[in-house]
């Protein structure tokens, strides 16, 4: 037994001292696992199926891009429904370019704007809601309520522009006050109801998990119940509240106007993304909030108040979610409607992604919205059932995560530098626990 609990720590630490390189390699095996993986589940539910147009006989050819139609004829038994190198193909190039026209050889990248803006869409949301549960892990605190941050704080911002609108002036002028006005209205508002379960655990030890979870069914429900009883749109048959002015909201640049999705929200994600890197790493709040989350008692001992810290960061946290919210509302919407996107909880999946480290978000958003995009591309074309589509992004994000997710386990377990045979502590002396971890 003890053999094998020394097998698993030495693993575990070798993650921990893992170099980004490292890091990165282990990722991309994982994500080509994940599609070997997914291939055979690809063609077993193709196999088991039944569709009036097989894409097999006997075999599967795999053509190469731009070669005219030459490729790889591998033989199969039986007829399949689905072709496992054309799902794949519709799921990431799909995501940016129109998958028929795309070709290698030729380069004709076949660049399709309203998919890569619902990429990119995807990925700008994801960023928010990412950083917003990124904050809260790093703390030590597991916000489970981003959604419900981002539901109260999109109505905020929603509202906050509808009763600020009357006494401004329309157009460029209008914008540049109402967007601000949305933007703070949501972070102050999802900052507020992330501030609640910090206070809860801060001053009555509740369990910061089941009162976010809890929190998110009052959120919506309260944001149903003020928008159906008190601001519903007259006429309307939905639980909706009006429209914003059409100069409060974030206009798509360099994209068509029905992409619903603006580059300076973009930009603005990434850096906010930076400065969340810069406030954890170069400030002493950062510091102080960083330690609690690693070694609580220690923080408190060198004088860190552990109260504050845990209200403040799931203010922060909160704020940011709030901000995602707003962003929903003024560049997607431009209303506020029942039925918000999950956000909040694919946020959580991200920032495991990213392994809590703000300046891996980007990246993580990314891959997730590619995948979230690229499922749509083949829903239209390929008619394969979007249960399966599931199961394969399903697949990849769990594989890609599964490293990062012993990561954080090996944080909390292994003693660092442990398993280093050139582990050498600043002071010359061993390696001392507890060892901080700046990523």
């Amino acid at each position: 037994m003890s053999s094998w609990r020394e097998k698993t720590e030495q693993v575990l630490g070798r993650l921990v001292e893992a170099s980004a390189a490292e890091r990165i390699f282990i990722s991309l095996a994982a994500l080509a696992m994940s599609i070997l993986v997914g291939g055979f589940v690809i063609l077993f539910s193709g196999f088991v199926a039944t569709c009036s147009d097989p894409f097999l006989a006997q075999t599967m050819l795999i053509t190469i891009p731009g070669s005219g139609g030459w490729g790889i004829a591998i033989p199969l038994p039986g007829s399949f429904c689905y072709n496992p190198v054309q799902v794949y193909k519709y799921l990431f190039i799909g995501a940016f370019a129109d998958p028929q026209q795309f070709s290698l050889i030729p380069f004709n990248p076949a660049i399709d704007q309203f998919s890569l803006a619902s990429t990119l869409r995807e990925t700008t949301m994801l960023l928010f809601t990412g950083l917003a549960v990124a904050v809260a892990f790093r703390a030590g605190m597991f916000n489970i309520g981003t959604q419900g941050q981002l539901v109260l704080g999109a109505l905020g911002s929603a509202l906050s522009v509808l009763w600020t609108a009357p006494y401004v002036p329309s157009g460029i002028v209008g914008g540049i006050i109402l967007i601000p006005v949305g933007l703070v209205s949501g972070a102050v508002i999802g900052g507020t109801y992330g501030a609640i379960p910090g206070a809860m655990k801060a001053y009555a030890d509740a369990n910061e998990v089941i009162t976010t979870i809890m929190l998110n069914f009052i959120a919506t429900g309260i944001a149903f119940v003020l928008v159906s009883e008190y601001f519903k749109k007259p006429g309307s048959g939905n639980v909706e509240t009006r429209a914003i002015p059409e100069y409060a909201a974030l206009s798509p640049t360099l994209f068509p106007r029905g992409s619903s999705f603006s580059l300076l929200v973009l930009f603005g994600a990434l850096a906010l993304a930076v400065g969340i890197s810069l406030l954890l790493h170069r400030t002493a709040f950062g510091y102080d909030l960083r330690t609690s989350g690693i070694q609580p008692k220690a923080a408190e001992y060198g004088g860190v108040s552990a109260k504050k810290t845990i209200v403040s960061s799931m203010t922060l946290s909160g704020a940011i979610g709030g901000i995602g919210g707003a962003v929903y509302v003024l560049m997607i919407l431009n209303r506020w409607q029942t039925g918000v996107p999950s956000y909040g909880f694919d946020g959580i999946t991200v920032t495991i992604l990213a392994g809590n480290n703000p300046l891996g978000v980007p990246l993580a958003a990314l891959l997730f919205g590619m995948l979230k995009s690229g499922s749509l591309t083949i829903d239209f074309a390929l008619g394969v059932p979007k249960q399966l589509v599931g199961v394969l992004r399903g697949l990849i994000i769990l594989f890609v995560a599964m490293p990062e997710f012993f990561r954080m386990l090996g944080k909390r377990w292994v003693t660092p530098g442990k398993h280093s045979e050139s582990a050498v502590a600043t002071d010359g002396g061993a390696p001392t626990e507890g060892g901080e971890d700046d990523d």
